[in-house]
């Protein structure tokens, strides 16, 4: 059977500092992985070489058979089949909501103006947002902007979506209604890719919990075992800091 993604040994150096250390995990149609994990562990150049931000300093990507750090690969066709939402909204701010939802539809995909406008439209129900459309970014919220932002990625028809931390920049009471989101996207089947701080999404959401430690996975299983019954020290600390802050 052909995964979804298929990541084989992947290592990224920025200079003489390696991020990534041997990478190898595979993510199969409709599942949802959350990549948990310290600032710094790999988890954010993990996902910007899945989708091509970052190339590789060696190993391999593979999306839905295709080889996507193959020298001879059309990174652009590759790029349109992987929607990616961030942790800064990256909307236009001199473009009201539904321009930013349809201009790279227009530009990448080259829909018509009415077909591109009908799309954002049914993006932007989905995430709620249907009456924002006439709006600039500037006159909603962050957690709006970012459903915004998800709207625009799901615009695009991708048959993979990565999300890097995507409520790290909200208010705490922001954050449920983006979550929501993407819980509902989940139970669609669409595949995710996520990093995450939220450990109620991904116990709830997630097939599988990945967790990242200098540049290597340290642990993976079903979020029952990595975050309920972590078998690592590792996992183990950083989950304690991360569930109860105030412990040392």
């Amino acid at each position: 059977m052909t995964h979804m993604v298929e990541i084989r040994d992947l290592h990224k150096s920025f200079g003489a500092l390696e991020v990534l250390r041997g990478i190898d995990f595979t993510v199969d149609q409709g599942q949802v992985i959350c990549i948990i994990g310290p600032s710094g562990s790999g988890k954010s150049t993990l996902l910007r070489c899945v989708n091509l931000l970052e190339t590789p300093t060696r190993g391999q990507v593979f999306v839905e058979g295709e080889e996507l750090t193959h020298p001879d690969v059309d990174i652009d066709a590759a790029r349109r089949r992987v929607g990616m939402v961030f942790q800064q909204f990256n909307l236009f701010p001199h473009l009201k909501v539904l321009e930013n939802v349809t201009i790279a539809q227009r530009r990448v995909l080259k829909r018509g103006k009415a077909e591109a406008e009908k799309v954002a439209r049914d993006n932007l129900a989905k995430v709620g947002l249907a009456d924002k459309a006439g709006s600039y970014p500037a006159q909603l919220s962050g957690g709006q902007q970012q459903r915004v932002a998800i709207a625009r990625a799901l615009a695009m028809n991708p048959d993979l979506m990565l999300f890097d931390e995507p409520t790290s920049a909200l208010d705490p009471e922001l954050v449920g209604d983006v979550l929501a989101v993407m819980r509902q996207l989940a139970e669609e089947g669409m595949t995710m890719l996520v990093v995450t701080h939220e450990m109620g999404f991904a116990r709830e959401v997630a097939d599988r919990v990945v967790f990242m430690d200098g540049g290597v996975i340290v642990e993976e299983g079903p979020p029952e075992q990595v975050i309920g019954d972590p078998q690592e020290d590792r996992t183990r600390t950083f989950l304690r800091r991360v569930l109860d802050p105030t412990s040392s």
